[in-house]
């Protein structure tokens, strides 16, 4: 008769089969849950090039396109929201100024259209996000405009021809979160209260079924310790689930970022046989309680945050920017060093 230890040695060999060969984008996103309302979402950003990314603090307001192609959505934004722009061409996620988070990460899997997309609206990756920040308030809004699917999406490919293979993590600030993704040009959601993590692929039925797994495992007892996106999913999800609960905004913050360092990838750390493992570059925090964004640039000195309530974000004033490479030394709170800025220009 086998022993538990043999049959769990054999299901680690199973997996290691399965995802083994896969490239490494290595994203990692979670979600702290503490008291008195207080959530936190944290994410990697993880490439194997440099992606510089600078922040934007946008006004209501503002009539954006979705993209420069015949047919483009055109809307004007009923909130104000900080983006993270990367390559100042195209928004990587953001929070608003009610408490919405969303967040794009790899997942190879994905295939945005298929033939009933074709005729509908043009949709660009890069103004994605902001259009979904820009118009709804909560996770359930955000689901209701992604079902009616009225639009096809698209986007440049960057970083000699790498294709923005993506799926997204929405909450709000009530802490209900949704799942998005593409399967074959159809839209696929998965909403709950209690989801806590995303990392990259595979698509979100097959991570569940992993990570059920593990929990019967128990990660008292053992955690995954690679790289790969399943690993890194299990020990993001049993830690984020296990750090103490607190209302205390700082140390909710310490607890996220925490968490979140163990589930990324060392800065420039390299696998011979696997040459497309991607490093941590930066990470961010998003208190949907307070509306504060923390930004933490890896190869600086600290972390920085911009508090939303400081901005006046009315209608008529202006974009304004905080140019990450400039303050390579800064720490703490930054919303004064933001200056006037023109809308960065979208890469359609």
């Amino acid at each position: 008769m086998k022993t538990s230890q043999s049959i769990a040695s054999a299901l680690l060999i199973g997996f290691a089969s399965i995802f083994g060969t896969q490239q490494s984008e290595a994203c990692t996103r979670v979600l702290y849950a503490g008291e008195d309302s207080l959530y936190i979402v944290g994410r990697s950003l993880d490439w194997k090039t440099p992606i510089p990314t600078n922040i934007y603090v946008y006004p209501r307001g503002m009539t954006k396109v979705s993209s420069d192609k015949p047919g483009a959505l055109t809307w004007t934004s009923k909130y104000g929201a900080v983006y993270a722009v990367g390559y100042d061409g195209g928004i990587t996620e953001g929070m608003n100024e009610k408490g919405l988070s969303i967040n794009g990460l790899f997942c190879k899997g994905t295939v945005y259209n298929n033939a009933d997309t074709e005729g509908r609206p043009p949709m660009s990756m890069a103004m994605f996000v902001g259009w979904l920040l820009d118009m709804n308030e909560t996770t359930a809004e955000v689901v209701k405009v992604l079902k009616q699917h009225n639009f096809t999406i698209g986007g440049q490919t960057f970083d000699g021809g790498t294709v923005s293979a993506l799926h997204w993590g929405i909450t709000d600030a009530s802490g209900h979160t949704a799942i998005l993704e593409f399967d074959h040009g159809n839209i696929k959601i998965y909403e709950g209260n209690d989801i806590r993590v995303l990392t990259n692929d595979p698509q979100w039925p097959a991570m569940q079924a992993i990570n059920d797994y593990w929990k019967k495992v128990g990660g008292q007892n053992m955690l995954p310790g690679t790289v790969k996106s399943p690993d890194r999913f299990v020990r993001a999800d049993y830690f984020i689930r296990h750090v103490k609960s607190t209302r205390n905004a700082q140390l909710g913050v310490s607890e996220t970022r925490s968490v979140l360092a163990c589930s990324c990838v060392p800065y420039e750390y390299t696998v011979e046989t696997e040459p497309n493992v991607s490093s941590t570059q930066w990470r961010s925090f998003s208190n949907l309680r307070d509306r504060l964004y923390y930004f933490d640039i890896v190869t600086n000195l600290g972390m920085y945050y911009v508090d939303l309530k400081k901005i006046d974000l009315r209608p008529g004033q202006p974009v304004r920017k905080f140019d990450t490479a400039k303050h390579t030394d800064t720490v703490g709170d930054v919303t004064h060093l933001l200056v006037k800025s023109k809308p960065f220009t979208p890469m359609y």
